[in-house]
């Protein structure tokens, strides 16, 4: 298995928990990803030190906003198993969980957000294989290969 860094994009919207709010917790379990392919990549593909775009969805100005580091090895998603929770799943167990999650660490906010639009003028550069822009995708949480992730970095505006 590859110890290399990855790099990926999770999505949230800002009025549920935005990098401010990130930002004055810490650390939070990133729970409620309710779709087979992310989580996925959740307990498949993220490891400890990964760094994350923090984007903002489902707002005016869609884009990335900050910068989170995976702070915890995948684990069940436990409000799969609250029946009082957005989330509960009746088809999981605790002996076959089905959704699984990481905690996200703050690591800082962009001096200026890299809206959507911006993103999209770079297309050809991020490739087709970048899902943020693909049409029809709507992954919440996305892998960004290291070329892709500097290249969105230097949109950032100091």
């Amino acid at each position: 298995m590859s110890t290399r860094k990855r790099y990926w994009l999770m999505k949230s919207e800002p009025e549920e928990f935005s990098i401010d709010d990130l930002e004055r917790v810490g650390t939070e379990p990133w729970t409620g990803v309710r779709n087979y392919q992310a989580r996925n990549f959740m307990r498949d593909g993220m490891r400890v030190g990964d760094e994350i775009f923090f984007y903002h969805s489902n707002t005016d100005v869609p884009g990335i906003y900050g910068i989170a580091s995976v702070a915890s090895a995948a684990y069940p998603d436990p409000t799969q198993f609250k029946k009082t929770s957005k989330y509960f799943d009746e088809k999981a167990t605790q002996e076959t969980p089905r959704w699984f999650m990481v905690d996200v660490a703050y690591v800082r906010t962009l001096a200026n957000p890299i809206p959507l639009a911006e993103i999209r003028e770079h297309a050809a550069d991020l490739g087709e294989e970048f899902a943020l822009i693909r049409k029809g995708a709507r992954l919440s949480v996305l892998p960004v290969s290291t070329a892709q992730w500097k290249l969105l970095l230097s949109l950032e505006k100091k």
